[in-house]
């Protein structure tokens, strides 16, 4: 499951593994290795993807499936708005 997360989360922000590695600090090869799952990543690398990525280690790791929206530089009306667009979604889909 954390191979799949790391390559679905890297393809999704438009990374490629070169470009991950760098900003890890790793290689392509690790970033190769860890998707094809022969190794896993350190903890010190798990907490850096999980930076990187802006989720949770759980979710990388397949333990919380929740998504979340990345809304730091939000104001309060605008995350407002979000929340009533969403609560909207959630509930056409009842």
């Amino acid at each position: 499951m954390l191979n799949e997360n790391i390559k679905k989360l890297r393809c999704q922000r438009g990374l490629s593994q070169v470009e991950l590695g760098r900003k890890l600090g790793v290689t392509k090869q690790s970033i190769s290795n860890w998707e094809n799952n022969y190794i896993q990543p350190s903890i010190e690398m798990l907490m850096k993807l999980s930076s990187v990525f802006s989720v949770s280690t759980d979710c990388l790791l397949g333990l919380d499936t929740r998504k979340f929206i990345e809304i730091t530089n939000l104001t309060d009306e605008e995350i407002t708005h979000l929340q009533f667009i969403a609560k909207d979604i959630a509930n056409a889909k009842k």
